[in-house]
């Protein structure tokens, strides 16, 4: 993977290297992002999922919490060279957590593993911001109607970490 780095006044500027866009099949308010080899995460989502925090950092594994209940979350993937600069934009959640990917391929967990990869590009430590627009609509919309598609919207951001 070639590295380049774009420079603007003076301090670099992280490279897009990679963007997916996802379907995540949300159940019971969970959904997680997990190392794709399933030998190597000693504890699988779901299992010890924290009910009502956003965002939870495991070994090899970090899980949301949505704030609808069953559901179809849209969620755009992106893969860096080095820290994204913040975008400005209406959050209503986010969070930064360390993840370790042994084969540089994450699985995403719902109601069940889903058959598309995000794809690093290589294993090692990354850091990870994930944010989240259209929490308060998807929860009006899965309490009052039932099931909803792509209300709820996430940017997950990976970079290697520093160090």
């Amino acid at each position: 993977m070639e590295v380049l780095r774009f420079w603007e006044e003076g301090r670099s500027v992280a490279r897009l290297l990679g963007q997916q866009e996802l379907d995540a099949r949300v159940e019971f308010r969970a959904f997680g992002f997990q190392e794709s080899d399933d030998s190597v995460v000693p504890v699988p989502f779901p299992d010890d999922f924290d009910w009502g925090v956003f965002l939870q950092e495991r070994v090899r594994r970090f899980d949301v919490f949505s704030a609808g209940h069953t559901h179809t979350a849209a969620v755009t993937a992106r893969v860096w060279d080095g820290p994204p600069d913040h975008e400005d934009g209406e959050w209503e959640e986010q969070g930064e957590i360390d993840y370790e990917s042994v084969t540089g391929e994450v699985a995403v967990w719902g109601s069940g593993r889903a058959e598309e990869l995000i794809r690093l590009g290589r294993g090692g430590m990354w850091r990870v911001r994930v944010r989240c627009a259209g929490r308060a609509e998807v929860e009006r919309v899965t309490r009052d109607e039932g099931t909803a598609y792509g209300v709820e919207r996430y940017v997950i951001d990976f970079w290697p970490k520093a160090g």
